[in-house]
């Protein structure tokens, strides 16, 4: 494997402990320190992506004051590096009261090496989470900035976005209420030549059907009581630019029949004018329903549908987008903290498994308005599942919880597949799964796996 090992920083004045949390946790580069001082060196020279650390350490190690301290320090000066904090048997309140502080979780001595390695794995997956979320931001002013994801199915519309954005063809995004769809219109807006002009949004299921018509086309003075001058409509308005129909499939009809003749003539007409009024804009349109059941039910044209849907964006549901709820989990903690000055906060484990389990039919709105609301509501600075009050059923929540089972089952499927893949060569399977023989051979015992194996 080419991949560097991950940085895990022990911090522990007992060199026989040392050397065995060494020796258990070989998958990363092991770096020691056995006092406060020590750790910050060690901390700023290799920035771990972890630290275990034992609250009693010199000058004092029967007292947790240079402990804390340390720990502290650590919060302060690396935010994202995960701190698993190691205590006595009946230290249980200073173990609840370093995780208040930011501690990702703590483990009492003596522990088992396995159930601390998959505590390590989940800060580590954590942690590497985090670090997306701030490569993914994307950089600052650019023009898809507010949208954050790494899913496959929600990449691919962002490409689809960037390489419709040049041409000067009417877009229809398609997606649930609160997928972003006003977020990749002004992405699209912003690639586009016309990016120096205004973008205008107008969402056709706010307005009242009777004032619908004057905000979209405009009006003269006196078309109507209470036009007391002339006024320009959202259509003119964003001449050279780019207008975003939202929820255009709650178009009244006759207005349906009035936005065609537009956009196969490109004039307008005011309420009250018979002047034809050149127009170039560009349309966007986005809806949550069912364009084409409309058009059967004889709710929706079907000419206009085709006028307006030149390119199709499907935007996927925030459930179908992989591990992207818990990305945006994390980048709202951080704008909202910020906001409301909360300094550096965090979401605990329960917290990423609840957000994990649950199927968000809001989508990003509703997982927006819930980290919002926990941020104000926690008492620390972390967030925990109940601050945020999820339902989430009890049995997923389980089976979710019984992670060395998932992992195992992972790692068999695993071992299977690419034995049967080599025909049974496990040197070369080995090479593939980036373990040593030896540990694939301990696997395959553990999991009654035979070279012959091929299903």
């Amino acid at each position: 494997m080419t991949d560097k090992r991950r940085t895990l920083l022990i911090v522990e004045d007992d060199p026989a402990l040392q050397k065995q949390m060494r020796w258990a946790f070989d998958q990363f580069e092991t770096v020691v320190a056995n006092n406060r001082d020590e750790a910050i060196a060690q901390l700023r020279r290799h920035e771990p992506a972890i630290v275990t650390m034992d609250l009693g350490l010199p000058p004092a190690p029967d007292d947790v004051t240079e402990g804390f301290r340390l720990l502290g320090e650590i919060l302060a000066l690396a935010p994202d590096t995960k701190v698993v904090v190691l205590t006595g048997q009946h230290d249980r309140e200073n173990a609840v009261r370093a995780v208040g502080m930011g501690a990702y979780d703590f483990f009492a001595k003596p522990f088992e090496p396995e159930l601390l390695a998959l505590t390590l794995d989940r800060a580590l997956r954590l942690y590497d989470l985090q670090q997306d979320n701030r490569r993914l931001k994307v950089q600052q002013g650019s023009a898809l900035s507010g949208v954050i994801t790494r899913d496959a199915g929600m990449l691919k519309v962002c490409r689809l976005i960037e390489k419709v954005a040049s041409a000067n063809v009417t877009v229809m995004l398609l997606g649930e209420s609160g997928t972003g769809k006003e977020v990749l219109a002004r992405g699209l807006h912003e690639l586009s030549p016309r990016r120096n002009e205004r973008f205008v949004a107008i969402n056709c299921a706010a307005i009242p059907e009777n004032l619908l018509e004057s905000e979209l086309f405009g009006y003269e003075k006196g078309a109507f009581t209470g036009a007391v001058k002339q006024t320009l409509g959202k259509i003119e308005v964003a001449h050279k630019g780019t207008l975003f129909l939202d929820e255009i499939g709650d178009l009244p009809m006759p207005l349906q029949a009035k936005l065609l003749r537009f956009l196969q003539e490109r004039v307008i007409e005011r309420i009250g004018g018979r002047e034809e009024i050149p127009v170039d804009v560009r349309i966007v349109c986005a809806t949550h329903q069912d364009v084409k059941g409309l058009i059967q039910a004889g709710r929706f044209r079907e000419d206009l549908y085709y006028r307006l849907a030149e390119i199709v964006v499907d935007i996927p549901a925030l459930r179908y987008r992989d591990g992207d709820a818990v990305l945006l989990a994390h980048a709202f903690v951080q704008r909202f903290a910020g906001d409301h000055g909360r300094g550096s906060m965090s979401l605990t484990d329960d917290a990423v498994q609840s957000i994990e389990l649950h199927r968000w039919p809001g989508n990003i709105r509703e997982l927006e308005n819930a980290i919002k609301r926990a941020v104000i509501m926690a008492d620390g600075n972390c967030i925990s599942a109940d601050d945020i009050g999820l339902d989430v059923n009890p049995d997923e929540e389980l089976e979710a919880l019984n992670l060395r089972v998932v992992r195992e089952e992972a790692e068999r499927r695993a071992v299977v597949r690419v034995i049967a893949r080599v025909n049974g060569n496990v040197a070369r399977a080995a090479e593939v799964l980036g373990i040593s023989r030896p540990t694939l051979y301990d696997l395959m015992n553990r999991f009654g796996i035979k070279k012959e194996t091929s299903t």
